[in-house]
């Protein structure tokens, strides 16, 4: 990784040109977007960089056109904004944009899909990358014999959600079918995931490296909404407590999973350990938070990146992008 350090060169800033900042936008995950979009502005302005935000509606196309930009920021999260479908919008335009592509976003987006893939993937001869197990929920479940087959203790989650979103942990029938029906409100799939009780970490990526791992710890039942953008007690712990052999092996798993899927420029990779500490992909998020309780910020800091060069380092990747 070449992070870029500031003060940065004119040089610099004349190739980036004006960025537009694409954030808010229409899905269920708006709010943060809004805060994630305000931070990266400050650290624009922070830099020097020529930018107009754009705050996603309607009228987008319209807008990104009047707005006469070189390049976007994307950092808009859940459908409509980390899923393909604005990453193709900018192909169309040709302009260059931070973050993956529009095959791999639409990839990471669907939890299923994705699951699938690390399933199937061969990587140095060896079948497949570990994930818990799961199954997908329709209205003619049979909700009591799914529990059973997952070992009786399940997640349920929209596939096509991010930020918790519409997730439930329960232990019974009624209450798996009623996660279903809260579960069924969002976009795709519902899926139900074997419950992994251990460690919970996540991994930052940045510029085709694995940033060190920070595990969560938290007194909710798990890592939800709350625990994520609300409540103070969430405890982020980076180093992480793993020896280095496990650490290594957790980043490498990261980063497997993350290249598996096409993914580029930037991330984050959501792993469970259980009681022996055998790790368990759960998801990538191609757009992260880029909140003040966000996790990829928290990681750079651990590599001594500032907010705002993470930010340009995000940016400057962009540069190499063919539209």
């Amino acid at each position: 990784m070449q992070a870029v350090t500031l003060p940065i060169s004119e040089t610099l800033k004349k190739e980036l040109g004006r960025v537009g900042v694409l954030y808010g936008g229409l899905s269920a995950e708006r709010e943060i977007s809004l805060q994630s979009g305000a931070a990266v502005i400050a650290a624009l302005v922070e830099a020097g960089i020529d930018h107009v935000a754009i705050d996603v509606g309607d009228n987008i196309i319209a807008d990104i056109e009047a707005a006469n930009i070189d390049r976007a920021f994307l950092i808009l999260h859940g459908p409509g904004g980390e899923d393909g479908r604005m990453q193709a919008l900018l192909e169309f335009l040709n302009i260059p944009y931070t973050g993956s592509d529009v095959a791999s976003s639409a990839l990471a987006m669907d939890k299923l899909r994705t699951k699938q893939l690390w399933r199937g993937v061969d990587i140095n001869g060896q079948q497949g990358l570990p994930t818990p197990e799961f199954a997908v929920l329709t209205k003619g479940s049979d909700f009591p014999r799914v529990l059973a087959n997952l070992g009786g203790e399940v997640m349920v989650k929209p596939a096509n959600e991010g930020s918790s979103i519409g997730m439930s942990r329960v232990n019974n029938a009624a209450a798996l079918q009623a996660a279903f029906e809260t579960a069924a409100q969002y976009q795709g799939s519902v899926l139900v995931e074997q419950l992994i009780v251990g460690g919970e970490y996540t991994i930052a990526i940045l510029d085709g490296e694995a940033l060190p791992p920070i595990k969560l710890e938290t007194n909710h039942s798990f890592y939800d909404f709350n625990a994520k953008y609300i409540a103070e007690d969430t405890r982020y712990i980076c180093p992480c407590g793993l020896s280095p052999e496990k650490e290594q092996e957790l980043k490498t798993l990261a980063l497997n999973a993350f290249n598996t899927v096409g993914c580029r420029g930037w991330g984050r990779v959501d792993v469970m350990a259980d009681a022996q500490q055998n790790f368990y992909l759960l998801e990538v998020n191609t757009a992260p938070g880029m909140t003040s309780h966000s996790l990829v910020p928290m990681a750079a800091k651990a590599v001594g990146l500032s907010f705002a060069e993470l930010v340009l380092t995000i940016l400057r990747a962009s540069l190499a992008v063919k539209t």
